[in-house]
């Protein structure tokens, strides 16, 4: 599996190759200010790293590729120790969240087409599971009781035209599955905060691409930023902000010349773009309200930025990379990501 395919995976909903999409393809790069603490690591035999999420406590998870093209899961823990792992039978692994207990959610293939979710107990206990009907199940995050949310196809044909179903399975196995109503193009279920809350985008009828929010309750809240022709969501927090990324124009979409938005429990969206930004995109925000994420200054130059509640940014790279992606942030702040100086995408831990 080629790291085009992981973008395909990560971004397969947007159509045309958006910035977010060319970040996830190619990996990404950073120099850290004079204030904070760039860490730099990867597990033992990895060809690129990919560091995902982090914790409260400081355990950060994500994913690596071997010499042999293949993808395996990984835990490095707050005293820096990496462990590596995979589920049973699984040919690449691949790990997106993992909660303040230290639970990991992710999926794997069993074969190229074959995708399932699991979720790893702190015991080292695997869990594997599948939507009624799925065929390729996408487990994406998870909550502090456990709760993993995602999306998932019941048919080649609907995974190839993108038709996908959200869901969330709760602590118990028990799995709900939902849409988006009207929807018709997929719905895509990205964060779940610890009050059961779901935030996702969703397809319309004429492909295009909006947010919602689904609560516990399953009510679901549909939304846009003003003048958005696209927009893609991916993180919300204990007190029900979102973040993600909009364009306002077909041309503006299909370029990355995206803009950021958080969007507040009360409905309020506030909109904003990094100093000289091109084009952005914010991957993660914390319980604080302090959002991370990735923008272009030119198309070789890619910083990291870090946002706090106050509209604040703070921009970072680590040493003579050329761009850095900055995909979650814990309460206390550090932020977890991956970056490229060269060829080799490695990860990294960023401590204020």
């Amino acid at each position: 599996m080629s790291y085009e395919q992981i973008g395909i995976k990560c971004f397969r909903r947007n159509g045309a190759l958006t910035l977010c999409a060319a970040l996830c393809i190619f990996g990404l790069s950073a120099s850290a200010n004079a204030k904070s603490k760039f860490t730099v690591f990867d597990p033992a035999g990895s060809t690129g790293t990919f560091a995902w999420d982090i914790n409260d406590g400081g355990a950060i998870a994500g994913f690596y590729e071997d010499s042999n093209s293949v993808f395996h899961g990984f835990l490095r823990a707050a005293d820096g120790t990496i462990t590596a792992f995979d589920p049973p039978e699984s040919e690449n692994t691949f790990v997106y969240g993992i909660n303040d207990s230290g639970v990991i959610a992710g999926d794997y293939y069993h074969s190229e087409a074959d995708l399932h979710g699991y979720v790893l107990a702190t015991d080292g206990t695997y869990t594997t599971f599948d939507p009624s009907g799925s065929v390729y199940t996408d487990a994406h995050s998870i909550n502090a009781g456990g709760s993993i949310t995602g999306w998932y196809c019941t048919s080649d044909s609907d995974c190839n035209s993108g038709a996908f179903h959200g869901f969330v399975r709760a602590g118990d196995g028990t799995i709900t599955s939902f849409d988006v109503s009207g929807d018709t193009s997929g719905t895509y279920a990205y964060s779940i905060n610890t009050k059961g809350s779901i935030a996702g985008e969703y397809g319309d009828s004429n492909d295009v691409f909006h947010g919602y929010v689904r609560a516990a309750d399953g009510r679901i809240t549909t939304f846009d930023p003003a003048g958005s022709v696209n927009s893609y969501v991916r993180g919300i927090n204990a007190k029900g902000s979102i973040i993600g990324w909009y364009c306002t124009s077909e041309s503006d979409c299909n370029s990355g010349a995206n803009h950021d938005f958080v969007r507040a429990a009360d409905g309020t969206i506030t909109t904003f773009d990094p100093p000289q930004s091109l084009g952005s995109a914010a991957f993660g925000i914390n319980a604080k309200g302090s959002i991370t994420g990735i923008y272009a200054v030119t198309d070789t130059d890619l910083p990291g930025f870090v946002r706090s509640a106050d509209g604040k940014i703070t921009t970072f790279k680590g040493g003579k990379s050329t761009s850095t992606q900055g995909e979650s942030i814990n309460a206390t702040g550090s932020i977890a990501g991956f970056y490229t100086p060269g060829k080799v995408t490695h990860g990294f831990l960023r401590t204020p």
